[in-house]
């Protein structure tokens, strides 16, 4: 390729980003003189002269309500979506007429006609499809339009404060803007006709907006976010029953909320999910390594094919140099790994002396273990176990998405190990709703003789100490199993905490730590290092795998929905209604008197593996 069809190759590869830019700000520009009366300037010459008042009247709403859609459209725009390009091409030209109908100067029109013809000629560039979708975004739609359609149309009113009879309040201005937005005349009376038919038409157009867009996305064929079948999960089950020893985290691609992608072979496989533009996988590639590169590029092309952000969160080393040499994307570590040696653990010694001490303390309280696998458990201890695990967790929403596996009890899943603390109330002492169980652990498999954690939730009113007592008593148990390595929880920046408290660490590592520290009050960054360095354990990094340094802030962002770390207000709000109620009314099924009982972190350890 000749330097000069480069430099035209590059030019026209930025058409999408500075189009989205030029949308959003003749948008802008359109809502911003239909709001302020003084910039709004009279009716152009003969044109106008012809026309009747209510004809530049509706086209100053018209104007208005383009002007939002253009702003709606600016992002999708930009991420080169094809309906975006549709919409915004028949919109321009429209924008200019209506420009054309309201001012003096035709500036305004002509730069509308300008951006329509760069985007016809660079309609190629514009092939993005669309992204999943449910029925939710019609709530989200509802909700942010028609607070966004209570603001604008309430500066609309202030703005023509001239123009009112009377001095209305604050109040009566939102009853009538409220009431405009569905078509009715509010409280709000004006001395000009033409005032007072804008703000009615512009309310009326804007509450016709919000509806008509809520029930497009509302009616229009539901693609759900992500979806693991029946089938796509048979193949990976049968994936990692061959190769599933590679990586710990090899089991959590059974998530039934991500979608997969296999190579050409079938050898290998990615599980994924899109969020807020990003295809998230987590980590290494399942399947044979030699099948890698072919599933890494069926991901890359579908990224490519919707203008998705690609990332990878938490792989490990062979699968981040697979993800760089393949899609020459760059890597950074965000962490590491515990894991523990089966075979060379032991309570003797004093590195391990606080962990002994606190489990002899546990146990002399009355606390006792049991370890089974989940297959092994009744189907009235599966549904009791699981009960109370819900109800134990912190949050409103089961976080979680590289890293843990979202469900319990499920018999699909019958070769977790499951580990569980016992302590019967004393004579007096008030049972807990959990029953005699009071905390328990959940390790998913990785391959045939590895376990890694899954779940790990105790009662709230639980002694200190019991979450040492559990993993003290897998670790004893897996030899049991067949179990010689035990995956802990991920520590995040693990090297950064533990190299900026030594002696001789520079300033800026010293600075990194103690931002660390600072976010540890509301992430378990540092208290979740602390916890796993109990053990002794092998530290293996984990790396996040992304396009370009300027793409992190997004995949940052898309990674804590992902975890459930950020979820939207409504769905939040939603979540917590339902969360407030079960806890309020919490609905247990009791074990039978048959089965009750049996053997036996930190505090504020995690409620499900590894989200720190």
């Amino acid at each position: 390729m000749s330097y000069r069809t480069r430099s035209a190759h590059d030019l026209r590869s930025r058409v999408p980003g500075l189009a989205a830019w030029a949308a959003l700000l003749i948008g802008i520009l359109d809502i911003v003189r239909g709001l302020v009366p003084s910039l709004r300037a009279s009716r152009i010459g003969e044109i106008a002269s012809v026309l009747p008042g209510a004809v530049t009247t509706l086209a100053e709403t018209a104007s208005l309500l383009v002007g939002i859609l253009l702003i709606m459209l600016a992002h999708a725009l930009r991420r080169r979506k094809a309906r975006a390009w549709r919409a915004v091409v028949v919109l321009l030209p429209v924008d200019a007429a209506l420009e054309g109908l309201r001012w003096r100067h035709p500036v305004a029109a002509s730069v509308s006609l300008l951006l329509f013809a760069v985007l016809v000629a660079a309609k190629g560039e514009f092939y993005a499809l669309s992204d999943p979708r449910s029925r939710w975004r019609a709530l989200w739609n509802l909700l942010a339009l028609g607070a966004f359609d209570v603001v604008i149309g309430w500066i609309l009113v202030a703005s023509h404060h001239r123009t009112v009879a009377g001095h209305p309040g604050f109040g009566d201005q939102v009853r009538h803007v409220v009431l405009g937005l569905f078509g009715v005349e509010g409280p709000v009376v004006f001395t000009s006709e033409r005032a007072g038919d804008l703000v009615y038409f512009s309310l009326a157009g804007l509450g016709a907006l919000t509806a008509v867009t809520t029930i497009y996305l509302a009616l229009r064929p539901e693609r759900p976010v992500a979806a693991l079948s029946e089938d796509d999960e048979r193949r990976l089950r049968a994936l990692l029953d061959r190769y599933g020893r590679q990586d710990s985290l090899g089991y959590f691609a059974l998530r039934r909320d991500k979608s997969v992608i296999f190579s050409p072979s079938g050898k290998a496989a990615v599980a994924y999910r899109v969020v807020a533009g990003v295809m998230l996988a987590g980590g290494d590639p399942i399947g044979d390594p030699e099948a890698w590169p072919g599933a890494i590029r069926r991901f890359l092309e579908e990224a490519g094919r919707h203008a998705w952000v690609p990332a990878v969160v938490g792989c490990g080393e062979a699968g981040g140099e697979a993800w760089t040499r393949e899609g020459g994307l760059d890597a950074l570590e965000i962490g590491d790994e515990a894991v523990v040696d089966v075979a060379g653990f032991t309570l003797e010694g004093r590195a391990l002396r606080n962990v002994r001490q606190m489990v002899k303390r546990v146990e002399r309280l009355g606390y006792t273990c049991r370890v089974r696998r989940a297959g092994d458990l009744s189907e009235a201890e599966r549904e009791h176990i699981g009960d109370v695990a819900d109800l134990w967790r912190g949050t409103e929403t089961e976080r979680g998405f590289s890293m843990a596996l979202g469900r319990f009890g499920d018999p699909a899943d019958g070769g977790c190990l499951v580990v569980t603390a016992h302590r019967t109330a004393a004579p007096g002492e008030e049972q807990t709703p959990g029953g005699d169980i009071r905390a328990v652990l959940r390790f998913v498999p990785w391959g045939a003789d590895g376990i890694s954690l899954d779940l790990m939730r105790r009662d709230r009113e639980a002694d200190p100490g019991l979450n040492e007592l559990l993993i003290v008593r897998a670790l004893q148990a897996a030899p049991d199993f067949g179990v010689t390595r035990v995956s802990l929880n991920f520590a995040m920046f693990r090297s950064a905490l533990a190299r900026g408290e030594r002696l001789g660490a520079g300033p800026v590592l010293r600075a990194w730590r103690g931002v660390l520290v600072f976010l540890s009050r509301w992430f378990q960054i540092e208290s979740l290092y602390r916890f796993n360095a109990k053990f002794r354990p092998v530290w293996e990094p984990r790396f996040l795998v992304y396009p370009a340094a300027r793409d992190l802030p997004r995949i940052g962002v898309a990674t804590l929905m992902a975890e459930a770390f950020l979820a939207p207000p409504g769905l939040r709000w939603a979540r917590g209604l339902l969360r407030r109620r079960r806890r309020q009314a919490p609905v247990l099924r009791p074990l039978p008197d048959a089965v009750a009982g049996g053997d036996s972190g930190p505090d504020g350890a995690p409620e499900s593996r590894r989200t720190a």
